[in-house]
């Protein structure tokens, strides 16, 4: 087992859940309309999404990799790939992070938790990031591959809890901090730019 390999996923992991996206915009928001219980339930069900996710990825990709170990080398190309992509996606967006809570529904925990839930289950780019980013990370020779990406995919959801979690416990100050600073939206969106590049460049040549 590479513990190397899964310090650096962990690292990098963390850096993605900070950088403000959808998800801790929308646990954000629900946490300053609503509570901060109400941004944790939000929280428990995207990150519960993410088992689906993980299914569909750890078995899928484990056959393929059974089936032909030069796939996984396409596989790194198509993830460095996304990843570039998705560092020309946040450089051509705006720096604006918007935090409006106008038109926000009040719910109850249990619809949030399910509305979180269902967002992250049927959005498709969650499975196609797993895909690009997840085999890279695999960290044993012995161990079998499903039982690494199951691994790998509860690290990335308990990393994701507890970003999600300080979001919503501290909603109030960081969106004070946000409107206060509005440097920062500009200095995160190139900090994220930095990350996909690096992230892709580790994954091109990990070996």
């Amino acid at each position: 087992m590479d513990t190397h390999i899964l310090f650096s996923f962990i690292g990098a992991t963390t850096l993605l859940a900070i950088f403000p996206g959808p998800d801790n915009i929308y646990v954000l928001i629900q946490s300053i309309t609503n509570g901060v219980k109400y941004g944790i339930a939000t929280v428990l069900g995207l990150i519960s999404g993410c088992l689906i996710h993980t299914s569909l990825v750890a078995f899928g990709v484990s056959a393929i990799i059974k089936e032909n170990q030069t796939i996984l080398f396409s596989l790194k190309i198509f993830g460095a790939s996304y990843l570039l992509y998705l560092a020309y996606k946040v450089f051509k967006s705006s720096s604006k992070i918007s935090l409006s809570s106008q038109g926000a529904i009040k719910k109850n925990t249990f619809q949030l938790y399910k509305q979180g839930f269902i967002m992250n289950v049927l959005n498709p780019k969650v499975s196609i990031f797993f895909l690009a980013f997840f085999p890279s990370f695999l960290f044993s020779q012995s161990m079998s591959t499903v039982y690494q990406f199951f691994i790998l995919g509860f690290i990335f959801m308990a990393v994701s809890l507890v970003v999600f979690s300080l979001f919503a416990i501290l909603a109030g100050f960081i969106s004070n901090f946000l409107k206060q600073n509005s440097n920062m939206g500009s200095m995160l969106k190139w900090l994220q730019i930095i990350v996909f590049i690096g992230i892709a460049i580790f994954i091109l040549f990990s070996e």
